[in-house]
């Protein structure tokens, strides 16, 4: 069995490996976020490169473009060789490429450090997911989603906070605080471990028996899909809200953080009430929900005439996008065999990657064209046929398990 009675019983906070999994996805928000504060900064630190403006842009959607390509590979590698090897890896990867910057004496090679992290934080969310899929089912890995959601926002907030505190100090103090991920290292060494394979389970990988194929790799794409979709549209919020404020007369990157942080706020404290909404209404009932209130913010941001509307706005899409997001990896691991969970959460961990990077590709030309107010209008009006669609499979779903149910009772002639 995947899960014992002793785990179903025990409080999923008060599991040790639960608490592992948890520390570890507090750190994949801090690959990207962490170094905008010092930005200016290294900037003006090599400012002798005449590639300096570039190379310091590039610093912080580099690792979301090698997590884009490695994680698939990861996530095949997690299913033959295990995945417990793979997070510990890619912990202290993440602690010598993330604190390489404090020491590296220009910006190519602190871009090639920001590469080697990426993959570290492939390692790590690719071997999570799986883990998560290998060590809970039901309820309990419904609870642990959304507690992961709630752990990236809430450790993305204090790291981004205290990286802006120390960013004072020096541009490369910043990358010290990558450096806390040690800490993380002694417990997951200690609690993480691979479950047993059976017979069956390595006879379902991929290329094994018509278990591991099927329709699931299908549903999975698709899943993916609109899971880089749905990260594209929320990420339009930290790569275009400053310039949006700055036109709207809040030039001060004050603002811009506060939001942010709300932001981060309630999609953490949201995410926290994932098992019980999902318990009660169902995926569709989420998705629902999510993308509606991700409507609601986005209508919100051109028309709001008062800072209270535009910090509401913030907090229905950072509430929104914690809703849906806890979703993608209960689905994936409910759909891919055990032996393929960590193909899965390769593909899951990309697609969020993929998402973020073409987010300003996509946008920056739509707002040279047509302006800020029409982007967030479409992106509302999107979002709210996402809502509806969620809506109708909900309806269509329940209308097929009522006639079902009405045909059991049906007496046979």
């Amino acid at each position: 069995m995947e899960n014992t009675d002793t785990e179903r019983e025990r409080a999923i906070w008060r599991d040790p490996r639960a608490i592992a999994l948890l520390m570890a996805a507090s750190l994949t928000t801090m690959a990207n976020a962490t170094i905008s504060p010092a930005l200016p900064g290294i900037e003006r630190l090599f400012s002798a490169d005449p590639n300096a403006a570039m190379l310091t842009r590039l610093l912080v959607p580099a690792p979301s473009l090698a997590v884009a390509i490695c994680a698939p590979v990861i996530g095949l590698v997690a299913d033959r060789l295990g995945r417990r090897r793979l997070l510990l890896t890619g912990m202290l990867l993440f602690v010598l490429s993330g604190c390489a910057g404090l020491v590296l004496p220009d910006l190519p090679t602190i871009f090639a450090s920001r590469l080697v992290l990426g993959v570290a934080v492939a390692l790590i969310m690719t071997a999570q997911t799986a883990l998560i899929g290998d060590y809970f089912t039901g309820h309990a890995r419904n609870a642990l989603t959304g507690l992961q959601i709630s752990a990236r926002n809430f450790g993305g907030l204090v790291f981004i906070s205290l990286a802006g505190w120390v960013a004072a100090l020096s541009p490369r103090l910043p990358f010290a605080i990558y450096g806390l991920a040690i800490l993380f290292l002694p417990l997951t060494w200690r609690v993480i471990i691979d479950p047993e394979r059976s017979p069956s389970a390595v006879a379902a990988m991929p290329g094994g028996s018509s278990e591991g194929g099927g329709p699931w790799r299908s549903l999975l794409v698709l899943l993916a899909l609109l899971q880089a979709a749905t990260n594209m549209i929320f990420f339009l919020m930290p790569t275009q809200l400053s310039f949006f404020l700055a036109l709207r007369g809040y030039a001060s990157p004050a603002m811009t953080g506060a939001m942010l942080g709300l932001l981060m706020v309630s999609g953490g404290c949201l995410a926290l009430l994932y098992p019980r909404i999902q318990r009660a209404g169902g995926y569709a009932c989420i998705f629902l929900l999510g993308y509606g209130s991700m409507a609601l913010g986005f209508l919100l941001l051109p028309v709001a005439g008062a800072e209270l509307l535009l910090f509401l706005a913030a907090a229905a899409i950072g509430a929104g996008y914690a809703l849906v997001s806890p979703s993608f990896i209960a689905l994936a691991l409910n759909l891919a065999p055990p032996a393929a969970r960590g193909l899965a959460g390769g593909i899951l961990t990309a697609s969020v990657f993929i998402g973020q990077f073409c987010s300003p590709l996509a946008s920056t030309p739509l707002i040279d064209g047509y302006g800020y107010r029409a982007l967030f209008q479409g992106t509302a009006l999107l979002l709210a046929i996402m809502a509806l669609a969620a809506a109708l499979a909900g309806a269509a779903s329940r209308l097929r398990l009522r006639t079902r149910a009405a045909s059991a009772r049906a007496p046979s002639l």
